[in-house]
């Protein structure tokens, strides 16, 4: 059974309001727009009215390593998407990711904290429209603009991720990774080959430095080099 849905028309963030409210428990909440939208590190995400799904969810924290937590949890959004009819993919670590015109195009991203026994994640999926940032090596893109068809949206497509983050160890497999194994990569303070994701969820790299296991922690931006 899926945790309690709180539907907002506008807030903050999601993730603001549930850590604000502890006492709410297993949870969900979704808003129809977020002022202060958070992206990864100090990125603000942006989320005008009725624009993405924008929801965050506090759920027990799984039984997985943690490089591997955000992966699975967008893995599993990723198999939600599916009947949209687009090829989606995972960008490492944890982005939600399309190709438009032969260019890597990002569509949604994913937060994660663990506190005590429990995970809160935070998702953003640009689903009607994107910003417009032109200085984005990856730069934004929608579901619609892509050309995305049977899309569920609002309330019933959050319920859908619920469920579907009900259980991250049967994740099933995106339609692609990127990087694969042999594309140029480069990052802030570095630069290499890729050798391939690593089951614990690192990404293996060849520099020039010898061998890397990069980890989320490691890398602010991945771009193509």
């Amino acid at each position: 059974m899926s945790p309690l849905l709180i539907h907002l028309a506008t807030v903050d963030s999601t993730q603001y309001f549930l850590t604000r409210h502890p006492e709410l428990g297993s949870c969900a909440v979704m808003a129809d727009q977020q002022t202060q939208g958070r992206g990864r590190g100090a990125n603000r995400w942006e989320s005008p009215t009725g624009a993405g799904l924008w929801m965050s969810a506090r759920l027990p924290a799984p039984a997985l390593l943690p490089g591997l937590v955000l992966q699975r949890a967008m893995g599993a959004v990723i198999s939600v998407l599916a009947p949209c009819g687009l090829e989606l993919g995972l960008k490492w670590p944890n982005d939600l990711v399309a190709w438009r015109a032969g260019r890597l195009v990002k569509v949604g991203g994913i937060l994660g904290e663990a506190k005590g026994g429990s995970l809160l994640l935070g998702l953003g999926v640009n689903l009607l429209a994107a910003p417009a940032l032109t200085d984005r090596a990856i730069p934004p893109a929608s579901l619609a603009e892509l050309g995305a068809m049977n899309l569920p949206q609002g309330r019933a497509l959050a319920q859908q991720v619920l469920a579907a983050w009900g259980d991250l160890n049967g994740s099933p497999e995106p339609a692609f990774r990127w990087p694969k194994a042999g594309d140029a990569i480069g990052w802030e303070g570095g630069q290499g080959l890729c050798l391939g994701w690593e089951a614990d969820g690192r990404l293996r790299v060849a520099t020039q430095q010898g061998l890397q296991l990069l980890s989320a922690g490691d890398v602010n931006a991945l771009t193509k080099g």
